[in-house]
């Protein structure tokens, strides 16, 4: 499976998906316009290892719910990024059998590397 979820509102994600100038054969999920499934996270976890690893503390909703503040389980990390695209910690891109998440450097690095193989 070659596919992105991204935001089509979010600057960060348009730039790298801009710089990355990804094959035809990637799938583009933009999650505000079509949500996550539950299959589709899970499939996620499976390539990332945890639920925690997909989510994002940048997130409003974690500042203003005062989420760092509460003990966060596997399944409380899951059931956010369901009930928000804002937790999802952008963009994921999975090329085959490999994940990437999130914007840093290294991670944009890598998926070339990995796009380019």
């Amino acid at each position: 499976m070659k596919k992105v979820y991204y935001l089509s509102t979010c600057d960060t994600c348009k730039r790298i998906l801009k710089e990355l100038d990804l094959p035809s054969s990637f799938i583009l999920q933009d999650i505000k316009k079509e949500e996550i499934t539950e299959i589709q996270l899970e499939e996620m976890k499976q390539l990332a290892g945890s639920y925690e690893s997909l989510f994002s503390r940048r997130a409003r909703l974690y500042k203003e719910r005062d989420l760092k503040n509460e003990k966060l389980t596997e399944n409380r990390y899951k059931n956010l990024i369901l009930e928000h695209y804002t937790f999802l910690k952008r963009p994921v891109i999975i090329n085959n059998d490999e994940i990437f998440i999130g914007n840093s450097k290294k991670t944009v690095a890598a998926v070339k590397a990995s796009i380019n193989e």
